[in-house]
């Protein structure tokens, strides 16, 4: 049951999405035992009105909610390439990519929780 909510201040198109999709599945299957993309959810928001360090040079936010807890190795291991395939797919430095974690003990689906 992850959820990846993307968001960035650049325009993305439909090839540049399906290869973050591609490369997040792996990067989430490879990092987090257990979750595939079976259950994966991905949102990508693009031309959004964003700001890092006070500029509006390419950034990215990639917010990722997880039911279940994960462990900082595995944390670790997926924060690493999420910011490589940022930089690969989208050209945005490393250094201008935030990766957000949630973790969630209940989540819905099809009229029951988990």
């Amino acid at each position: 049951m992850p959820y990846i909510d993307v968001k960035t201040n650049i325009s993305t198109d439909k090839t540049m999405k399906d290869s973050l999709k591609t490369e997040l599945t792996k990067a989430l299957e490879n990092s987090f035992p257990g979750k595939t993309e079976r259950w994966l959810m991905l949102n990508f928001t693009s031309d959004c009105e964003m700001y890092f360090a006070g500029s509006d040079k390419p950034c990215m936010m990639v917010d990722i909610s997880i039911f279940g807890s994960q462990s900082d190795k595995n944390y670790d291991k997926m924060t690493a390439a999420v910011c490589e395939l940022v930089e690969s797919v989208c050209k945005i430095p490393q250094g201008r990519v935030y990766v957000k974690y949630s973790e969630y003990t209940h989540w819905g689906f099809g009229g029951s929780n988990f």
